[in-house]
């Protein structure tokens, strides 16, 4: 009995490791460390060594040194391992590195959390699959939310955490060979000096202790700061230029990719990390696909209405396959193997959990530019849809009005050409026009003046009227 339990708590603890994610924190801020001096070596007996007094350092000191001179920082701290020191070198003995220099420690106050090139992904399934063969996006290249942080024992670091949130939450973090686990011991280590040194930014770190809580896996969480992920990955120089047409944009990934895009929908019932052993046993390893590379993970897409207005977003699984092939093969490989996980999930999806998926591709072909021309009319489709239910809105709200059944609210404005007419032509103030001294006949409304007053004379008589403004002897010469 003692045997099996001890074999199912082993078999429980294989199972934690191989859903854990570690992420290793890369770069360090050791005296014995040749990269963070200027001068690309350690200090020798003989140099001058300086720290920038307005730089807060964290230095770890492995051994003892001697030295002719340094200059200290007016803020930080050196920490010893056992023996460690350091001591003024006299110049009488040969040190054996010339006459000395000045060596300047470098600045570590750039090295930000959300830079992947700072980061190893050193879980332990990294044993268990075929190497090289298996990738993180981009985002989740940075430490995710129930991620495992270590720093390596016996280093100092200098990390800035500034970020577009307040809280950075990570599932533990281990720093001196010590593992902080819980919210109340990673409390104790902010409390400490240590923590202002090693950590700074606007953000502040979060151990939870917890771990994702479902068997469809959990998003990685980074996406609030994935703009600041992409901006120190890329820096100057911008994605590379691809061979394939239309090139895919995976959620999460800085730069398009060459390849084949398959998004599943998925039941709660969907287990992320069977799926995932699935497609590397099943296909990742057969030899035709030895150039195929896949990154599978949890992500929410976004939606909206008319393809203009958020209205919400959709957790889906995203696979992601690029291949090594060059010229019009490019991509290929990963469209076949996206079409063999497609027809696999057409016979056995229902039993795996998942109900269905689709598929983008961009292959190096000129057939490849169908995907995007697929996506443009997807697009469209929506975008009549969106259409049709407005008007189908607006007939519904017409309908009811005219039954008497809703009042529609319509404010009377006035139009701008009926202003300008009257502006132009006022109407007098009597309808009746105006009273002529001359002739107490009533104007027509319509018709001819003259062409009235001629039928009112006496026949053979003309009908004149003299103008009291116009004087014919003013004519005359």
């Amino acid at each position: 009995m003692g045997s099996s339990l001890a074999f199912l708590l082993g078999v429980l603890q294989l199972l934690a490791a191989t859903m854990a994610a570690y992420k290793k924190w890369i770069p360090n801020t050791n005296f014995e460390t040749a990269s963070n001096w200027d001068k690309e070596r350690v200090p020798c007996a003989s140099d001058e060594i300086h720290f920038e007094k307005d730089k807060v350092v964290s230095v770890f000191v492995r051994s003892t040194h001697a030295l002719t001179d340094m200059y200290l920082p007016l803020n930080g701290e050196f920490l010893l391992a056992s023996g460690a020191g350091f001591a003024a070198f006299d110049g009488s003995w040969d040190p054996g590195c010339g006459s000395g220099a000045v060596l300047s420690f470098a600045d570590a106050e750039q090295h930000s959390w959300f830079n992947p090139e700072l980061w190893q992904d050193v879980s332990s399934r990294a044993d268990l699959e075929p190497a090289g063969r298996i990738f993180l996006l981009d985002e989740e290249r940075v430490p995710c939310q129930y991620d495992h942080v270590i720093f390596q024992p016996e280093t100092s670091f200098r990390v800035n955490l500034d970020s577009s949130r307040q809280v950075i939450p990570v599932q533990s973090i281990s720093l001196m060979g010590q593992e902080l686990s819980s919210p109340e011991a990673w409390a104790g280590y902010l409390g400490s000096p240590s923590a202002t040194w090693q950590f700074h930014g606007n953000a502040t770190l979060q151990v939870t202790g917890t771990h994702c809580p479902h068997s469809s896996g959990c998003a990685c969480g980074n996406s609030q700061d994935g703009d600041r992920i992409c901006a120190s990955l890329l820096r100057a120089e911008g994605c590379p230029v691809l061979e394939c047409h239309s090139p895919l944009q995976p959620l999460g990934h800085c730069c398009g990719v060459c390849g084949a895009v398959v998004t599943l929908d998925f039941k709660p019932e969907f287990d992320l990390q069977q799926y995932r052993d699935r497609v590397v046993q099943a296909w990742l390893s057969l030899p035709k696909y030895a150039g195929v590379q896949m990154a599978i993970s949890k992500v929410h897409r976004a939606h909206t209405f008319l393809g203009l207005f958020p209205r919400g977003s959709t957790p889906v699984i995203q696979i992601v396959l690029v291949d090594g092939e060059a010229g019009t093969q490019t991509g290929t490989a990963a469209e076949q193997l996206a079409r063999d996980i497609m027809g696999d999930i057409a016979q056995h999806g229902e039993a795996l959990g998942i109900p269905g998926g689709s598929v983008e591709v961009a292959t190096g072909s000129a057939l490849s530019g169908q995907a995007a021309i697929h996506a443009s009319r997807q697009i469209a489709s929506g975008t009549v849809l969106g259409l049709l239910f407005a008007l189908l809105v607006l007939g519904g709200l017409l309908y009811l009005h005219r039954k008497g059944k809703l009042r529609l609210w319509a404010p009377r404005l006035p139009r701008l050409w009926n202003r300008a007419e009257n502006l132009s032509s006022p109407e007098p103030e009597s309808g009746k026009g105006f009273d002529n001294p001359m002739f107490d006949v009533e104007l027509p409304g319509t018709g001819s003046v003259e062409k009235a007053l001629q039928e009112m004379a006496p026949d053979g008589h003309q009908v004149f009227y003299l103008n009291p403004l116009y004087d014919p002897s003013e004519t005359e010469t």
